[in-house]
């Protein structure tokens, strides 16, 4: 029996193990950043047959009472009053162009939105091709033709994209070209939401009244950058886009939880020990910026690669600046 007292000791035979002569770890198969982002931000799936045929039949279904129903109504008006009833057939003409209007300038929103989309996705699958980045270039231009603020830019791209042969040289030297100018219009929309909401908050006493102002200014921020970024959205075309933003927004919120909006909230948490809502201000000033961006990144046809993705400390202490009169 061996004594209690007597150290324990492993003999190895043979020389020493070394780490250097460790095998390697293996890399987990983790898909890029921004390969997981676009796949966020991808269309959501499209409703089920049974569903669709529904809103079908149900939509010809009431297309069909309202219109027996303003027939009848017509034609008895033209029977006893047949002024009125000349008068209500005119309304009615109007009405029904005025709907196939509104109707045609939603579908031709919901087209644009949808480019934009389309062009982003593909944005993925083209920086290892060069015959798809420059279809995708050109695509990208088409969009940007009717500007004329962009005309030199578009002039640039051409120039010097015909002696690129590299398909991520060609799409980041688009990406500068053509959404830098963009990209600063839509930093200004988000300065200016802020100041507005964190403004609203801090002198306005009553709650629902900033809680009102911060969901019109984020509303019309959002619409704003939609249309600086070419994809225009009529009224349908916002609720998909805000329901999209704020998708976006749950979808990567854990990164939201790492990024600088931290340092936002805790500097409005510092500033609330001297004023309660200038705090809550600036808090709801740094979720607007983070509302802003989100919608950067869904309207923006190219994701962030060579332009710098803007940071919420950096929006909000621009629009505070302004709120006070400094100046860059």
């Amino acid at each position: 029996m061996a004594s209690p007292h007597k150290p324990f000791v492993l003999e190895i035979d043979g020389p020493a193990a070394s780490v250097a002569d460790a095998p390697p770890v293996p890399e987990a198969d983790v898909a890029p950043p921004q390969t997981a982002v676009a796949a966020m931000m991808r269309a959501p799936a499209k409703p089920s047959v049974a569903r669709r045929l529904f809103y079908w039949a149900g939509g010809l279904f009431l297309s069909l009472a309202v219109s027996i129903a303003t027939y009848e109504f017509i034609a008895s008006t033209l029977n006893r009053w047949p002024v009125l009833g000349f008068l209500a057939m005119v309304l009615a003409g109007v009405a029904t162009v005025s709907l196939l209007w509104m109707a045609g300038r939603e579908w031709a929103a919901l087209m644009r939105l949808s480019r934009i989309d389309h062009l982003r996705e593909r944005s993925v699958t083209a920086r290892g091709d060069l015959e798809r980045a420059r279809g995708l270039v050109k695509d990208l231009d088409a969009i940007y033709a009717g500007r004329e603020e962009l005309a030199w830019n578009r002039r640039r791209l051409t120039e010097q994209g015909g002696d690129l042969f590299d398909p991520d040289a060609l799409i980041r030297l688009a990406e500068v070209e053509l959404l830098g100018a963009a990209d600063q219009a839509a930093r200004r929309e988000i300065e200016a939401a802020s100041r507005k909401v964190a403004t609203a908050t801090a002198l306005v006493p009553l709650a629902l009244v900033d809680v009102a102002v911060a969901l019109m200014s984020n509303l019309r921020m959002i619409r704003r950058i939609a249309d600086i970024y070419g994809g225009r959205a009529g009224q349908v075309g916002s609720i998909r886009m805000l329901k999209r933003v704020f998708s976006h927004l749950v979808a990567t919120g854990a990164v939201a939880v790492g990024d600088d909006l931290i340092s936002s909230v805790a500097g409005g948490g510092v500033l609330s020990k001297v004023s309660r809502r200038f705090g809550e201000g600036v808090i709801n000033g740094a979720l607007t910026a983070r509302v802003g961006i989100a919608a950067m990144e869904v309207c923006r046809p190219l994701p962030f690669e060579a332009l710098p993705r803007p940071k919420v400390a950096n929006l909000l202490s621009r629009a505070l600046a302004g709120l006070f009169g400094v100046k860059d």
